[in-house]
């Protein structure tokens, strides 16, 4: 069993919350404070209505001012092309919204030996292009009962050794919450790993606390930190910090990203991304193309280029720090990795 580790009331996790009220939400709000002209941007404004705009300040700080084609800002700033509407690209691409798919409201059990938990339905940023952009966050999002309800249904399929925790994200519960939840968790004797996809570690670093890293450091379950780093820009060293911090307490770090146009989609770019991961302690894992949400087609990078990007990848780069290429296709049983064509013809 963890221990529950008392909260020590001076603690960075107030600073964290409150870095979160602070978020600015206005993209008029945003472009003053980086410095940028707003007005060749106003008609991109009115998409916060499809999407609200929430950019944490640490996450701007890492911007650069006065360029409103900064690659963090291209993520997270609203665009008339959101309110166009594209083939192929709709509410649900990952077909994630049936029956058989959630068992519980906020449990996903797509693959044989592990389910997903949303444990939080927001985020501390909201990124543009994210495939749950439309998801009914409302009919899925599990209170305590809900939990429960969830462990159980875990305890009862000896299949299941993995726990995903995923939102929204996980991490905008607070350090007891998150206690609780492991505490239903932990006495599954089947459960060996929980995996935490996150980005808020990466948008404010001090979400890491102290109680949270004990929480890691104490656990029976073996822990693994997926993150959400697209650009090398993201990474600086109170990132790198609290990854050494995890680290130390056990934790494995990944990296996910996702192919954007314009803002990672060149293989320089993901070289500099791959040796600025393997810096900070963590191993790049997957690069997703674009899950074809609406709303987000303004992203999609054409898979012919990625093919070509990904081969010169692997003449740039180690094998360890090239990620692999995947797409998430709605209804197959797992991600489809993209044959890049490096098998020599026989």
């Amino acid at each position: 069993m963890m221990k529950i580790i008392a909260r020590n009331m001076i603690t960075p996790q107030l600073s964290w919350q409150k870095e979160l009220s602070q978020a600015f939400t206005d993209p008029a709000k945003l472009l003053e404070y980086l410095a940028i002209d707003p007005e060749p941007l106003l008609g991109s404004f009115a998409a916060r209505k499809l999407f609200p705009l929430r950019v944490p300040v640490p996450f701007a700080n890492r911007m650069q001012r006065g360029n409103a084609k900064d690659p963090l800002l291209l993520q997270v700033m609203t665009s008339a092309l959101e309110f166009e509407q594209q083939p192929g690209f709709g509410a649900d691409p990952l077909v994630e919204q049936i029956e058989q798919v959630t068992p519980l409201p906020g449990l996903l059990h797509k693959y044989e030996n592990r389910v997903l938990l949303m444990v939080r339905t927001g985020c501390a940023v909201n990124c543009r292009y994210c495939f749950r952009r439309h998801f009914p966050y409302q009919d899925n999002s599990p209170n305590k009962q809900g939990f429960k309800d969830a462990a159980l249904y875990i305890g009862q399929r000896p299949q299941i050794n993995e726990v995903i925790l995923s939102g929204g994200d996980p991490l905008m519960a607070n350090d007891d919450q998150l206690s609780a939840l492991m505490a239903l968790l932990e006495p599954i004797p089947h459960l060996t790993r929980v995996r935490i996809h996150t980005r808020l570690p990466v948008v404010i670093p001090a979400r890491i606390t102290e109680q949270f890293v004990e929480l890691c450091r104490n656990s029976r379950l073996k822990l693994i930190m997926v993150l959400h780093i697209n650009h090398p820009n993201e990474i600086d060293d109170t990132v790198s910090e609290f990854v050494q911090r995890l680290k130390q307490a056990g934790v494995t770090m990944l990296n996910q990203a996702v192919l954007l146009r314009d803002i990672n989609d060149s293989a320089a770019v993901q070289a500099q991304l791959s040796e600025a991961l393997f810096d900070a302690g963590i191993l790049p894992y997957y690069l997703h193309l674009l899950d074809k949400v609406a709303g987000a087609s303004h992203f999609d990078t054409p898979e012919t280029k990625a093919i070509t990007m990904m081969r010169q990848l692997h003449q740039q780069l180690p094998g360890f720090l090239v990620p692999k290429l995947v797409r998430e296709i709605g209804g197959e049983a797992h991600k489809t990795p993209i044959d890049l064509g490096l098998f020599p013809k026989v």
